[in-house]
């Protein structure tokens, strides 16, 4: 009898599906504008930051394996001021997949040119929730809560907040308690960490929140079975958008959305009716004349 239990719980266990770290982050470092002769030291940063964002739970939720979210992490260090001290510009990339396809969609992507940190490979990359340790834990912290906040939000309506309340704490501990560090106050720039989780928290971009969740699963996830009807949500979307940035031009979220989602809105809107075509051209043009170039293919035939 003992040894029919135990068999039992051995396949119960083995049928549980096995929980794994939220992220699988891919992290490059780039060090060509640094001259240091020991290059050891950028390959140990880039295993660092790497163990740092993937071998860390960051919330209570239960992923499996397979529904880590995919990111990426860009760091290109760009001067050394001082020994083991280093200014960088870094992008941040995350992706979703969309429902019954192989597609990935970008899902955030934002240029950060605010990075100064210090590092050593004697000293560890340490993270404690509402205490600062070291600048770069805290700028690698806040990008994987945005990061988790963004996929939530992609899958359940505003459902990002824990992620987004997070990610303002590591701002408001790294604000007043990380010597001066650029990126973490509103006067340093338009578009740095300030002004995202200041953008997504605020209720008047409520349309924009919503819209992530309509974008991929009422937009991107339903174009495999109903594809007119998921641009039709899609242009609803946009609409929202629209009135949004015309009431918030050049909100740092909104940039980082249409750097994320020109090419797949263009591409999504290509083998649309005549109709959704000039709608959808008409919003992108005028939301986003940035990337006008890349929305002219609607206007062909």
């Amino acid at each position: 009898m003992a040894r029919k239990l135990l068999v039992l719980l051995i396949l119960l266990i083995a049928a549980w599906p096995a929980s794994a770290q939220e992220l699988q982050c891919d992290v490059v470092v780039n060090s060509e504008q640094v001259q240091y002769t020991d290059r050891q030291l950028f390959t140990d940063m880039q295993t660092r930051v790497f163990e740092f964002m993937n071998n860390r739970r960051w919330t209570s939720q239960q992923y499996r394996a397979d529904e880590r979210i995919k990111c990426r992490l860009l760091i290109n260090l760009t001067e050394m001021p001082e020994i083991g001290v280093f200014k960088a510009n870094v992008q941040v990339l995350s992706v979703r997949p969309a429902y019954g396809t192989g597609y990935e969609s970008t899902l955030f992507s934002f240029i950060d040119k605010d990075w100064t940190f210090r590092f050593s490979n004697a000293e560890p990359l340490d993270y404690a929730e509402n205490n600062y340790t070291s600048n770069l834990s805290s700028m690698l912290a806040f990008y994987a809560y945005m990061i988790i906040g963004m996929d939530n939000d992609s899958f359940g309506r505003l459902g990002g907040a824990a992620a987004f309340d997070q990610a303002r704490s590591i701002l408001n501990v790294a604000s007043s308690q990380g010597a001066g560090y650029a990126g973490w106050k509103a006067f340093d720039s338009n578009r740095n960490r300030y002004w995202l989780i200041d953008n997504v928290q605020d209720p008047q971009f409520l349309p924009f929140r919503e819209g992530i969740y309509t974008m991929h699963r009422q937009g991107l996830d339903q174009m495999a079975e109903k594809p007119e009807e998921a641009r039709q949500n899609v242009l609803g979307m946009l609409t929202g958008i629209q009135r949004l940035q015309q009431q918030k031009p050049n909100a740092a979220i909104l940039r980082a959305f249409f750097d994320a989602k020109a090419d797949e809105l263009a591409n999504m809107f290509k083998t649309a009716t005549p109709a959704q075509k000039q709608q959808a051209y008409t919003i992108l043009s005028q939301t986003d004349p940035t990337n006008n170039s890349k929305y002219e293919i609607l206007l062909k035939r």
